[in-house]
């Protein structure tokens, strides 16, 4: 235990590195020096607050696994900066960006369903070792944990290992998997989300709905942007964390309650008190936006939720071992292939129907992230677009359970041949 223990374990040590991190970022972004300037040409802002970070974690001098500041993030963070970014947003806006966010969230959905059975034929059509398993440490069972992962989130891939019974080992080695192939993949989208007109171009895909709300939603903000007072600054942290501990409150009683009352309904994550958590927080953001609360995004609101958003992607990069890779190369390239596959079924139906790039990168992140990390890939296209990930991630909460135990039984007949 002592030689994996980080060189530095006091979370409020490893905090203040991360806001260190956050701050040389920013800095050096915003700099006019021809070198910094250069190099954010290529490298996204968003994907060095998240990639750093995972360097750190890595190279062992702090530990995501044995820090509680995800935790932290996630629960009191994250609701807050949802309810500071839906604060001001234009709901009649989104629901006019139309169907195409829903078909591509489901050819994402459709795509890991079947990337799971390719990605194990194919790499068991050279590596046959990969059948070898048996009882509880057949190879399918923990595949089927990663699907209910990627298509819904952390109970439904509970749910899975319930059903299809991986031992702690597989499925340990399935978490490894499941961690580092989905946050490479976000890093991936991260950077693209910087630069959405190459794949749009490529993709045939018009825009047109994405960017109007975008520029009404820059143009509200011009009308009522002001210098912050502390009164201001105070009273949008009092909504952020006011609506958040109301979540929490609230979902202390839902998520029990579910569970000793409906315990059928757990596979849709009813019983999870993160689920209730950033449902309540996302609707009680959306119900502000229609009062004169909505006037505080010009002083600021959106911009403290930006804040508290980027501590999470950083929190949620220092879970991200690189390494990990080196411990089991096999069910790492089965997860490559999985994550391929997934990536050009969803790119395949973008082009068909022509959706822009954004329902490409939020449908995806939405099914592979879920509610923590959807909202983050969306704000970095706009942050006024971060409920849009919030509310298609909740969609794959309710359909993870059914896909993924769909796709765990094509790979448990493709073991069986």
């Amino acid at each position: 235990m002592e030689e994996n223990a980080p060189i530095i374990s006091n979370d409020a040590v490893v905090f203040g590195l991360l806001m260190a991190t956050l701050a040389f970022v920013f800095a050096t972004s915003a700099s006019k020096r021809p070198f910094w300037v250069r190099f954010y040409t290529y490298v996204p802002t968003v994907l060095l607050c998240y990639f750093i970070p995972a360097v750190f974690n890595s190279l062992g001098l702090i530990s995501g696994e044995s820090s509680g500041l995800y935790k932290v993030a996630s629960r009191y963070l994250l609701p807050a900066s949802l309810v500071l970014f839906t604060i001001s947003i234009d709901l009649k806006g989104i629901l006019k960006l139309g169907p195409k966010a829903l078909t591509m969230f489901l050819a994402g959905t459709v795509g890991i369903m079947l990337g799971g059975p390719v990605a194990l034929i194919t790499v068991g059509f050279f590596y046959p070792e990969i059948y070898s398993g048996t009882g509880s440490d057949e190879i399918w069972r923990g595949l089927s944990t990663i699907a209910g992962s990627w298509i819904g989130g952390g109970a439904n891939q509970t749910a899975m290992l319930e059903v299809f019974g991986a031992s702690p080992t597989l499925f340990g080695q399935m978490i490894a998997v499941d961690v580092l192939v989905a946050n490479l993949w976000m890093a991936v989208l991260l950077y693209w989300a910087a630069k959405p007109e190459k794949i749009d171009k490529l993709l045939k895909a018009d825009s047109t709905a994405i960017y109007e709300l975008r520029d009404r939603i820059a143009k509200y903000r011009e009308g009522i942007m002001k210098i912050p007072s502390l009164g201001d600054t105070m009273l949008i942290l009092g909504f952020g964390f006011g609506v958040t501990g109301v979540s929490h409150l609230c979902a202390d009683f839902l998520a029990p309650w579910f569970e000793a009352n409906y315990p059928e309904l757990n596979q849709y994550s009813l019983n999870s008190a993160f689920f209730w958590i950033v449902v309540i927080a996302t609707t009680l953001g959306l119900l502000l936006s229609f009062t004169k609360a909505r006037k505080l995004e010009g002083a600021g609101a959106s911009r403290m939720g930006s804040v508290l958003l980027y501590v999470l992607v950083a929190t949620i990069g220092m879970q991200m071992d690189l390494g990990a890779v080196l411990d089991s190369p096999i069910l790492f390239l089965v997860g490559l292939i999985w994550i391929i596959f997934h990536a050009l079924t969803m790119i395949l139906v973008a082009w068909i129907i022509k959706a822009p790039f954004f329902y490409v990168a939020v449908g995806s992140q939405a099914n592979v992230g879920g509610a923590a990390s959807a909202p983050i890939v969306a704000s970095a296209f706009d942050p006024s677009l971060a409920s849009v990930g919030v509310l298609l991630a909740v969609l794959g909460y309710a359909l993870g359970t059914y896909g993924a135990y769909i796709s765990g039984l094509i790979m448990q007949s493709i073991s069986a041949m």
